[in-house]
């Protein structure tokens, strides 16, 4: 199967941006994962054709990070981390009410194929902890009753762009820093805010 000629678009300015083609398979990860929410063989083959690296050599870099996912994933990823710092200030609860309101264990994707929840490793957060990713974007000082108030909000208004701004004012607590001006965009989908990736909106 071949992307789509918007997507080749993409994927041959990404590769045109590095001195050695290769370079650019880890975007080329994510944009292969924009189109079919998750890690194909076929996307993988392509990205490999881009590159001038074997599929298995593409395959070692997707199964090393976390954050490329080889199985089907939902339109929202639920990511909390369960690290040191975030669980002694509680990311284990956290993380047990998500399960609990969405009704989707960890590891797993709702049978509605909407949400998926992990727990997950430091997010760079620690000051900031417990935090939580949707689609990547943040939000720190989460309380499991915030995260339950998190995921109705997923379920019940179905957010086209998840915005890390938005989230913290709405669901989140205690920051490990003071983040600077606000975004004006976040992401559109199960993989980072990234324009080139066309994964990127702006807020209404």
């Amino acid at each position: 199967m071949s992307w789509p000629d918007d997507v080749v678009e993409r994927a041959e300015v990404m590769v045109a941006k590095y001195p050695e083609s290769r370079s650019a398979v880890m975007p080329l990860l994510y944009l292969a994962m924009r189109e079919d929410k998750g890690l194909t063989l076929d996307g993988m083959r392509q990205v490999a054709d881009y590159t001038g690296l074997t599929p298995v050599q593409v395959e070692s870099v997707a199964s090393f990070y976390s954050m490329y996912k080889r199985d089907s994933v939902g339109d929202y990823i639920v990511s909390v981390c369960t690290s040191i710092s975030c669980h002694l200030l509680g990311g284990d609860e956290v993380l047990e009410a998500v399960a609990e309101e969405t009704g989707v264990p960890p590891g797993e994707t709702g049978s509605d194929g909407r949400l998926s929840v992990e727990g997950v490793e430091c997010i760079g957060a620690c000051g900031g902890a417990p935090a939580v990713q949707v689609n990547y974007e943040l939000v720190e000082g989460v309380t499991p009753d915030s995260a339950r108030r998190l995921c109705r909000w997923l379920a019940d208004d179905q957010p086209v762009v998840i915005s890390s701004d938005q989230m913290q004012a709405d669901f989140g607590g205690i920051r490990s820093f003071e983040w600077g001006p606000a975004e004006p965009g976040g992401a559109t989908g199960p993989v980072p805010a990234f324009g080139p990736l066309g994964t990127e909106g702006q807020r209404s």
